[in-house]
């Protein structure tokens, strides 16, 4: 697995990291404990040392899994995992007041079976505490060797500047992926101003990019997915569109079209590293494969005729969702 350093922050990952929400929470029912070991113990031996989380997934019990699973090569791998939310229930509200923060990371260690997190970011930004409180916090914590790096998630640029200029801003966290490509105009070229990697999540569209996802595709029930626009029925049939033509660019690559999703990402710049997450051995390999993938001019090309001539169907998240993106 080649690595990579999310900006200039010094912090080197695997190229490709394991976004592990969905081992237990978003997509139905959690996975069972030793099938979900067993896919972090297969991602570390093939060579990923980056693993996401979040005291809000779940709430807590997967942290509490990667505190398991990730216990005996501790010191081989970057946990990355974040704060935000009142009793780490989205639902419940925002919360980033600084002794929260501080509560929040003691308690992460703890399930996390560790002595330091190596990457906490602010899950959404708060609009009653000032980042610049936030920041200033964090610097207390990674002063004290609790925290290694810094991170934002879903942040807006001016957001991200005023923290950067507290504590710097090891990495960003937003979806990005082939249908949402709104980082680019903004906050990619302020990631490289500044110095800061980024990190995608939903790099496969949530699983749709994957190309097992149709417009009669029932999610289970307490899917995350029943709730978005994009996923509506007449969204999935209209976007089927972009899988149908990744798909052919990924029979003449003799890959498919997830792989050629997370190569695309990977090519944009070096210090992106995608998280995609699974819960099936088989789709953790083939995104894994995707980092031997190296497009050509001649693929990048297509891929991005194919994106100017496909519409997008659906908004991203519902309106009360929307709202907490890009403060």
């Amino acid at each position: 697995m080649q690595k990579r350093k999310l900006g200039k922050s010094g912090l080197e990952v695997s190229a490709i990291g394991l976004g592990c929400m969905g081992l237990s929470s978003a997509y139905g029912p959690p996975t069972d404990n030793q099938e979900a070991v067993r896919l972090i113990h297969t991602a570390f031996e093939s060579g990923v040392t980056f693993f996401d989380t979040a005291e809000a997934y779940g709430p807590f019990t997967n942290e509490q899994l990667l505190g398991e699973a990730l216990a005996p090569f501790r010191d081989r791998v970057v946990i990355a995992t974040k704060f935000g939310f009142e009793n780490g229930i989205a639902a419940q509200g925002l919360n980033s007041r600084p002794e929260h923060i501080r509560e929040v990371a003691e308690a992460s260690l703890k399930r996390l079976r560790t002595d330091r997190i190596d990457l906490l970011y602010q899950h959404r930004v708060d609009p009653d505490v000032p980042i610049e409180d936030v920041a200033g916090t964090m610097k207390e914590l990674i002063r004290d060797g609790k925290v290694r790096h810094f991170g934002l998630s879903e942040a807006g640029v001016q957001t991200i500047r005023r923290a950067h200029a507290v504590q710097p801003v090891a990495a960003l966290q937003s979806e990005y992926s082939l249908w949402w490509r709104e980082p680019e105009a903004e906050i990619l070229p302020l990631c490289e101003e500044l110095g800061i990697g980024f990190v995608p999540f939903s790099p496969l569209g949530r699983g749709f990019l994957a190309g097992s996802i149709g417009q009669d595709t029932q999610f289970a029930a307490g899917d995350f997915r029943n709730l978005l626009p994009r996923f509506a029925p007449e969204a999935r049939k209209a976007n089927q569109a972009l899988v149908e033509r990744l798909a052919r660019i990924a029979q003449q690559r003799g890959a498919t079209p997830a792989q050629i999703a997370l190569a695309w990402l990977v090519a944009q710049k070096p210090w992106i590293v995608p998280i995609p997450g699974t819960t099936k051995l088989h789709r953790l390999k083939e995104n894994i494969g995707a980092i031997d993938l190296e497009l050509s001019a001649t693929d990048r090309r297509e891929i991005e005729e194919t994106l100017s001539q496909v519409k997008i169907e659906g908004a991203r998240y519902p309106a009360h969702l929307q709202a907490q993106i890009g403060r």
